[in-house]
């Protein structure tokens, strides 16, 4: 299981895409866009309470404007693919549009309210709830990681190789920390991925663990001087919220973010390996060969990578995010702000900028047989969600092909 830089750059199984085949966004677009931002979240308050998404809107039919890419993902080598589009907020008007299959024996199609496993698109929500944390005072973004967690969760590694006391919040947030990635670890890796899946899908996995694995590591850099992707930021991150919270970040997020945002069918699993009716096959590549991955223990994950969900609760969610329902606008201009790593990546957030010149806001994941990916506009009325059953796109732009059909389409195609 690897993740590492933008597109092309292979994903692995609980990767992510910052910008995928897109065009890095212009520098100058970002204080424009943050200042934007800040203005429409001026009503949120400091707790970042939630004001439910309005579900009410005119059904009307909405062009297809994603078939064709979705169709190139399918000739690529997805058994199916699916997207669902929000326009002007109206959650009730989404479009639902499918290529290929969810079930290649039965040959079903996706719908609408299949639930998938969502990867990397759960640090979203974690960092979503850290953020809330520090408007509340619970901690710092400049505190270091280690000054929040219990005294059973080790902070260095032999020889201190990795040293969690040299780290801050802020430098796990944004991938700046440079602890290793536990999802590079060779031995472990071989046992989520490939041919070593089949016999430890179902391996449970504690946070102490993985961490344990990432800092018998050497760092990949010091802390701050460079961005580099790292699931176990995201590891450490869930522990800080329970040691600060008394809650697993799990039972923070249903609180804060799935209750009053109604993301009815987003959950986080923990070892469960199963999936909520309704949902599909997902597929994974062993070799030469096509494996069924549906059903998995998630722990492997965590808060890095966990979550379950569906395209309308995506859509849900990253609306009510960038529309300022779940942080105030000082914490929402930090979760967009990526001076730190050179315009790549915010706090659990990243812009694409779009061939056609539009930047869009939000997060890729993948997982065993599964990658999706969000993306909306800055004030999230306008919204793409899409997945494909397998782990990994064959060609990343064709993904960004998807964003564009939509955000790039001429006014009333």
């Amino acid at each position: 299981m690897t993740m590492g830089p933008p597109r092309p750059v292979p994903a692995g199984v609980l990767g992510l895409a910052p910008r995928p085949a897109g065009r890095r966004r212009a520098p100058e677009r970002t204080g424009v866009l943050a200042a934007l931002a800040a203005l429409a979240l001026a009503a949120c308050t400091a707790r970042g309470q939630v004001t439910p998404v309005d579900p009410v809107a005119t059904a009307r039919k909405q062009p297809a404007t994603t078939l064709p890419a979705l169709r190139r993902l399918v000739a690529d080598g997805a058994p199916g693919a699916a997207s669902l589009v929000t326009r002007d907020g109206r959650f009730a008007a989404s479009h639902f549009t499918t290529a290929g299959v969810a079930d290649l024996r039965s040959g079903r199609r996706m719908g609408e309210p299949d639930h998938f496993r969502a990867g990397s698109l759960t640090k979203t929500l974690v960092a979503t709830v850290v953020l809330q944390l520090v408007a509340e005072g619970g901690l710092s973004l400049h505190d270091t990681a280690a000054a929040h967690l219990p005294e059973d969760i080790p902070v260095t590694g032999p020889g201190d190789r990795g040293d969690l006391r040299r780290v801050t919040v802020r430098q796990l947030l944004d991938h700046t920390s440079g602890l290793f990635n536990y999802t590079d670890d060779s031995r472990l890796s071989r046992q989520l991925e490939g041919k070593g899946f089949g016999a430890h899908r179902y391996d449970s996995h504690t946070p102490a663990e993985l961490l344990r694995i990432a800092l018998s590591h050497p760092p990949v850099a010091a802390p701050g001087t460079r961005y580099s992707y790292s699931n176990t930021n995201y590891l450490v991150l869930g522990l800080i919220i329970r040691a600060v919270t008394g809650h697993s970040y799990a039972t923070e997020i249903r609180r804060r973010i799935i209750v009053p945002a109604r993301l009815d069918h987003t959950s986080f699993p923990g070892t469960d390996p199963v999936l909520p009716t309704p949902h599909g096959r997902a597929y994974s590549a062993v070799g030469a060969r096509r494996v069924d991955a549906t059903s998995l223990d998630p722990s492997r994950a965590g808060a890095a990578g966990e979550m379950v969900t569906t395209l309308g609760d995506l859509n849900r969610f990253y609306s009510a995010l960038l529309g300022g329902k779940l942080l105030a606008p000082r914490q929402m201009a930090q979760l967009r702000s990526d001076k730190h790593t050179g315009g790549v990546y915010g706090l659990g957030l990243f812009a694409t900028e779009l061939p056609c010149g539009v930047t869009v806001w939000g997060h890729t994941g993948d997982i065993n047989g599964s990658f999706a990916q969000t993306a909306g506009s800055a004030d999230g009325r306008h919204l793409v969600s899409y997945r494909v059953n397998t782990d990994a796109l064959a060609h990343p732009v064709h993904g960004t092909d998807v964003l564009t059909a939509e955000f790039c389409a001429r006014p009333g195609t």
